[in-house]
């Protein structure tokens, strides 16, 4: 099962380290990764996809614990959480396409950051599966140069908040 997993840890060189070196030496595969300083900035919200049965990730998050950088962890797929994903598309526009190409994005609220007459960068945020089917529908009308993908990043939704108190 694909898991989204949110990690605070302390905005300290080599923490990040840390947890890819644990993922490396006990053979778990990390899909995507994301790091970013949170509100505190003595603290940095590290998000990765990984896949692995419930029992794996219960695993993965105590070896994760025991990392003196790790604060607090979540896997936001056993709870109720948004996911956003960001892509960046250039695409290389099929003659005659333009305006398909336009209200494609258009129906799909993706921008157009850079355009000239035969190419497009285009901008969209959303699920995965929705990004999925965006490239999907664009490679009917354009060829694609380049992908560029954030990852998914989650939070929950409600008043839960991963917090650096347990």
């Amino acid at each position: 099962m694909r898991h989204i997993v949110s990690i605070l840890l302390q905005n300290e060189a080599g923490a990040l380290s840390q947890v890819a070196g644990l993922f490396s030496t006990r053979g778990y595969n990390i899909e995507s990764l994301s790091v970013a300083p949170t509100e505190d900035p003595l603290l940095s919200r590290l998000t990765l996809v990984t896949i692995g049965s419930d029992q794996v990730i219960q695993q993965i998050n105590k070896q994760l614990f025991k990392l003196i950088d790790v604060v607090n962890i979540a896997d936001m797929t056993m709870g109720d959480h948004i996911e956003r994903e960001l892509i960046l598309l250039k695409v290389s526009l099929h003659d005659g396409n333009d305006g398909a190409v336009r209200d494609l994005i258009k129906a799909e609220g993706a921008r157009v950051l850079d355009d000239t007459p035969a190419n497009f960068t285009v901008e969209l945020t959303g699920t995965g599966a929705r990004v999925d089917d965006f490239i999907d529908q664009l490679r009917g009308h354009a060829d694609i140069l380049a992908v560029v993908r954030s990852g998914p990043m989650a939070i929950s939704r409600g008043e839960t908040v991963l917090s650096a108190t347990l």
